[in-house]
């Protein structure tokens, strides 16, 4: 049974893990300057760790199920928390780069076995609330991380400088691991489970597969390999599909489940616009209108109001339109990105786009929550580790996939002006935007009925 405590612990190891992918956009200015790195190294800072994060989720939901969610919540916490003081220790781009990917792995045994915790530890409306506030404590972390790591990088705590970022996430995580065997159920699969560590294997090789081109290419200018990584990414897919073990790494059964598997479509398409966002928008801000960390963080502060207010109406919002509520969050975050994209075209001053991003961050808070509520909506609680390492496999692969190609569209217009290049980011994101309001059509209706009936239950 949960504890009062239960909620806000797990979802502290959620806030740190999602902050870390988002808090250095506006610390990398002051890393490139500090450590000499290229777009090539700040790619892999950013994507690196998503990249980690992402390849070795499903894993971390399965070692969850066989050892205990709780002692893989405590392990990742301890292994992100020494992984954080190796980033802000780094002497260079590559050391930062090793710590990242550290991250990313700690990150991997940790985030599944959140989801798992409410998910088997909660019911009903009380699962129902909790997955909302999961939701909103992922998109809190990813628009304020921005905001806070302007805060840290201007207050230039003890001298730190862009270092702060990340050792901040030392104290926090001792705290909440002090707090996780007192306050967090243990809960593990009852049936016998022998890990599937070939699998593993396979999986985590075809999702570098897909990802190292893209972070790697522009900057090769596009080798052999680059065009054959994919197809190698194919393959190894289909050798895993292939595969007979007694304890799937991936339990092929879900995707069955016709709402599980349009659900994270539409899950990654949604994170692929966000990450993607959060990136150019922060760099535009500092490289191309020339403000400083604070300034580049208090920018996404409209972005966050938005989203916290959908955050808080969303449930409403499912109650009326159940799945499609999910179509109209990206709608709405496609106008908003045509807003921002005409007024940055037509020279507006940056202040100016506090009513477009407030539009945007609405449209981002409006879609999270009910596309979880929808994935997991059938899930038995015996596959809950396994359901929930691929969700967030999907949200962190679809976060480093949008980096990587935002990076290629970026750069890559980058020697016809800053403001050029965001806005070619932002044609970019505006599709991405219109396929998760067409992806989410793929749900059947049935599904979002069930998510409806569940979401009533909070309003």
């Amino acid at each position: 049974m949960p504890r009062a405590g239960t909620l806000p612990t797990v979802l502290t190891g959620v806030f740190l893990t999602i902050l870390d992918f988002f808090i250095v956009n506006v610390a990398i200015p002051a890393i490139q300057r500090d450590l000499h790195a290229g777009p090539a190294a700040i790619e892999w800072v950013v994507a690196g760790y998503g990249l980690a994060y992402g390849s070795g989720l499903v894993l971390g939901g399965r070692l969850g199920d066989v050892l205990g969610r709780r002692r893989m919540f405590a392990v990742g916490l301890a292994l992100f928390t020494l992984a954080s003081i190796g980033c802000g220790l780094a002497p260079g781009a590559g050391a930062l780069i090793a710590a990242r990917i550290a991250q990313g792995i700690a990150a991997a045994v940790l985030a599944p076995q959140v989801l798992a915790i409410l998910r088997t530890a909660y019911s009903g409306a009380a699962q129902a609330r909790a997955l909302n506030a999961y939701a909103m404590t992922m998109g809190l972390a990813a628009v304020f991380g921005q905001l806070i790591g302007g805060l840290l990088i201007q207050a230039d705590l003890f001298g730190l400088g862009w270092r702060a970022c990340f050792l901040v996430n030392v104290p926090i995580g001792v705290a909440a691991l002090a707090l996780t065997r007192r306050v967090v159920p243990e809960s593990r699969t009852g049936a016998p489970v022998r890990l599937d560590l070939g699998g593993a294997v396979l999986v985590t090789l075809a999702l570098v597969a897909i990802l190292l081109p893209l972070i790697e290419g522009r900057e090769q200018g596009w080798p052999l390999w680059t065009w054959l990584s994919p197809v190698a990414a194919v393959v190894l897919f289909v050798a895993y599909g292939r595969r007979r073990h007694a304890s799937p790494l991936i339990d092929l059964t879900l995707f069955r489940e016709r709402a599980f598997t349009a659900g994270l479509l539409t899950q990654l398409a949604f994170t692929m616009g966000m990450a993607a966002y959060f990136l150019i928008f922060a760099l535009y801000v500092q490289d191309g209108v020339g403000l400083d960390a604070l300034q580049a963080g208090l920018v996404f502060a409209p972005i966050g109001a938005g989203y916290l207010a959908a955050s808080l109406l969303a449930p409403r919002f499912v109650a009326w339109f159940g799945r499609q509520t999910i179509a109209l969050g990206g709608l709405i975050r496609a106008a908003g990105l045509v807003a921002i994209l005409a007024m940055v075209a037509s020279g507006a001053p940056v202040g100016w786009l506090a009513p477009a991003l407030a539009v945007d961050g609405f449209g981002m808070g409006l879609a999270l929550a009910p596309i979880m509520g929808t994935v997991l909506a059938r899930v038995a609680p015996q596959q809950a580790g396994a359901a929930a390492g691929v969700l967030t496999t999907t949200q962190q692969v679809g976060s480093a996939l949008g980096v990587g190609i935002v990076g290629i569209v970026y750069y890559g217009s980058l020697p016809d002006g800053v403001s050029q290049a965001f806005q070619h980011g932002l044609i970019y994101l505006v599709a991405i935007a219109i396929a998760v309001a067409g992806l989410v059509q793929l749900v059947p209706s049935a599904a979002g009925a069930r998510t409806r009936v569940k979401e009533e239950s909070i309003a």
